[in-house]
């Protein structure tokens, strides 16, 4: 009696992402696509010198991933795709592992942030105590929506968990400045010092796709 044909059985395309036969005829060890950190353009002589420097100084020390990402973060702003081969390669560990702890930590960003950076501590402290009403002023106010950076490359506006302050939260930085017991009237302040209000005042109706000012003033 013949044997039933097995799915997959035959030649064909590979449905198996991580392995395939190899010259061998045993399993090998594939590297899973990496369709969203592919470089789509090679790294600029500045990024390629970061990279160099980043990996230089690191040099024989195990571990060296997480310093070298926020090594490029500091000096370029940011982990440019571009680089991801790079790193693998000088740290020799394969691109997926790079892009896993790159996506893996909110700190790295993969695109250049804005003139000014806005992290709003989202952590349960803070949460307890206001958080929620500041991050819909903050983006009401920004007219930027979290994780994004303003159409005009003014401000990049980023979620934290814990920026340390759990005693006097809400908190947030701006830049290099930690500040505490915010409110959303003092965070108009501050971002009208800066020159960064989108809006005149804290809106009663948010822009679309904002979510909703708890609290705010009509």
């Amino acid at each position: 009696m013949p044997r039933p044909k097995l799915p997959n059985a035959s030649p064909g395309p590979l449905t198996g992402p991580h392995t395939a036969p190899s010259a061998a005829g045993q399993g090998a060890v594939l590297e899973p696509p990496l369709h969203t950190t592919a470089p789509t353009t090679a790294p600029t002589t500045a990024q390629q010198q970061a990279l160099a420097a980043a990996v230089a100084a690191q040099a024989g020390r195990p571990g060296a991933l997480l310093p070298v990402l926020h090594a490029l973060q500091a000096a370029l702003g940011h982990v440019p795709p571009a680089l991801v081969p790079g790193i693998a390669q000088a740290l020799n560990l394969s691109r997926a592992e790079v892009h896993g702890v790159i996506s893996y930590y909110h700190h790295f960003r993969s695109q250049p942030a804005g003139r000014h950076v806005l992290q709003l501590c989202r952590a349960e402290a803070c949460q307890a105590n206001g958080g929620e009403a500041l991050a819909s002023a903050a983006q009401a106010l920004l007219g930027c929506a979290m994780h994004n950076t303003r159409a005009d490359g003014a401000v990049t506006l980023e979620p934290v968990y814990c920026l340390g302050l759990c005693a006097t939260g809400p908190a947030l930085q701006i830049d290099d400045r930690l500040h505490a017991r915010m409110t959303p009237e003092r965070l108009a302040q501050r971002l009208h010092g800066l020159g960064l209000l989108a809006a005149p005042a804290l809106p009663a109706s948010p822009p679309t796709g904002v979510p909703a000012l708890a609290g705010a003033r009509p």
